[in-house]
């Protein structure tokens, strides 16, 4: 039992497929980064949730 050759539409939707999934990779990996160095620097880990809290609130502000 042999194996037809694929056909050239196959091979171009494979060349687009790799592509793609290099991209998503690359996507997928700079979220990872940027939430890596979020975390490492500390800052301001909080949320928004539409609420005043004291610790949000700027030093020196008199309201």
């Amino acid at each position: 039992m042999t194996f037809r050759p694929d056909h050239e539409l196959h091979k171009r939707r494979k060349g687009r497929n790799i592509g793609v999934g290099l991209v998503l990779v690359g996507f997928v990996a700079l979220v990872f980064l940027l939430t890596v160095v979020k975390v490492e620097r500390g800052g301001s880990l909080q949320g928004f949730d539409h609420t005043q809290r004291i610790d949000m609130v700027p030093q020196g502000s008199n309201k």
